[in-house]
């Protein structure tokens, strides 16, 4: 393997320029300034071909739970690769790891969920969402019920079911979706929507756009509700407390099954296990990738309530569905080490008492610059909004574009802050520490000083 420092930066870049096509991304753009090449990385600090410290605000893509450099996932990956480095599901087999894993997700997970359907990636475990929740109706001989209620601005995926779930407008502007059979209603983001409304009025009033939505389609066409604890990728929409015990309510009243994608909140991320109960509702299917292996190895699944198990199991019959890699024994072993590391360090424990109220409480300091309209979080997970004026909360012109250049001044002064058009949002490893969470809120403050001199606006 070519060693990092046998080549510059500028051949790096041109290489993957010409043969990387990157996710996404502009990839004209991209040719123009070239890749970022990042080497190695320790603990909550990234490393790029230039020798740069970079503090990692994002935990990868919302992954590295127990940070970088932790020898002991290294190490299981390598004795499982010794041992049996491949065998797949199908045709009867399983394989130690993924029992043992299906185990001890059934003891870490919320009660009513004691199995799991494996497989790669989020995305694939939103579009074996899909399927899981039609063979159920069929099952359960009410076939008509096959759409799935999803919200605006939601990200499950970008395969074709993920993609279609998701309710971004450009994902769906390209390929001719969604798919029939998804229906998107308002995310409950209240500092955009909330105008006028406390709050708790806003929550109830944007859960009961489900409810809407179910009685205008009729309730014998409805499957299913999907929706994150806190939506991620959508800007970190945190809901209001009333949003969840209403959509419980809504779900129940109608029989509807509710999925919950905790692929960014599972596995610790708001300080509790998963998501859903921090927000207090119980879902019967969940979403789960990216914090299960803490990234170092690819891996999704679908954990799957008893009370839609039974009747796959009971009424079933071959479910036409799977994949090369489910339960990929490598994969599955990764993430046993990884979900025990969790367990021995009282990593989560630490986020819920310690280091979470922490970040956020430093956090929320960070609402008293000019430029910052909101600044909200919950656990290891934080937004910024950014906006021309905080009273009004009247977003900045060209929205999207300065939301840019403080992503920009955050790469250049050594933080990994992501922008979702003008929110800036983070959701840094687990195991960050108080003297790094100080670190993080120092840049932050100075990029958002950069990012207003660059707007013209005083401070």
């Amino acid at each position: 393997m070519t060693q990092p420092t046998s080549r510059t930066t500028a051949q790096w870049q041109a290489d993957d320029t010409r043969h990387y096509l990157h996710p996404f991304t502009d990839h004209k753009q991209l040719a123009g300034v070239g890749a970022r090449i990042i080497t190695r990385a320790e603990g909550v600090y990234l490393y790029d071909s230039d020798g740069k410290q970079i503090l990692d605000g994002m935990a990868g893509l919302w992954c590295v739970n127990v940070g970088y450099g932790r020898r002991e996932l290294a190490e299981a990956a390598y004795r499982q690769m010794l041992t049996l480095p491949y065998y797949n599901s199908f045709f009867k087999s399983s394989n130690p790891p993924a029992i043992e894993l299906a185990t001890l997700l059934a003891q870490v997970t919320p009660p009513q969920f004691n199995r799991v359907f494996y497989t790669g990636s989020g995305s694939e475990a939103n579009d074996t969402n899909v399927r899981l929740v039609r063979r159920y109706w069929d099952l359960k001989g009410e076939p008509s019920r096959h759409i799935i209620i999803s919200r605006e601005n939601a990200y499950h995926g970008s395969t074709m079911a993920g993609a279609s779930l998701s309710g971004m407008k450009s994902m769906h502007a390209q390929g001719g979706l969604p798919i029939p059979g998804i229906v998107h209603i308002e995310q409950p983001y209240w500092f955009e929507n909330g105008a006028g409304r406390s709050p708790e009025e806003y929550g109830l009033h944007a859960a009961r756009q489900l409810e809407a939505a179910i009685e205008r389609l009729g309730a014998g066409n409805v499957a299913a509700f999907i929706g994150e604890p806190v939506q991620g990728a959508g800007g970190v929409i945190i809901p209001p407390e009333t949003y969840w015990p209403e959509i419980q309510r809504i779900c129940d009243r109608y029989g509807i099954l509710l999925i919950a994608d905790e692929v960014v909140c599972g596995f610790g991320r708001l300080g509790e296990w998963f998501g859903c109960t921090a927000f207090g509702f119980r879902p019967d299917l969940m979403t789960v990738a990216k914090g299960i292996t803490s990234g170092y190895q690819p891996l999704g699944g679908v954990m799957v309530s008893d009370k839609v198990a039974q009747v796959l199991i009971d009424r079933g019959g071959e479910f036409y569905h799977g994949y090369t890699y489910s339960g990929h024994p490598v994969a599955c072993a990764v993430a046993v080490r990884n979900i025990r590391l969790l367990m021995d360090e009282g990593i989560v424990e630490r986020v819920r008492t310690d280091t979470g109220p922490y970040l956020q409480r430093r956090w929320r300091e960070l609402a008293a610059h000019p430029l910052v309209g909101e600044a909200r979080g919950v656990g290891f997970i934080a937004a910024l909004e950014l906006v021309a004026d905080k009273v009004s909360r009247r977003f900045l012109p060209d929205r999207g574009a300065s939301g840019l250049i403080c992503r920009d001044h955050c790469f250049a002064n050594g933080l990994v802050m992501r922008a979702v058009q003008d929110t800036m949002i983070i959701a840094p490893p687990l195991v960050m520490a108080r003297e790094q969470i100080d670190e993080l809120i120092e840049k932050a403050w100075r990029c958002l000083e950069l990012t207003a001199r660059d707007l013209g606006m005083r401070t």
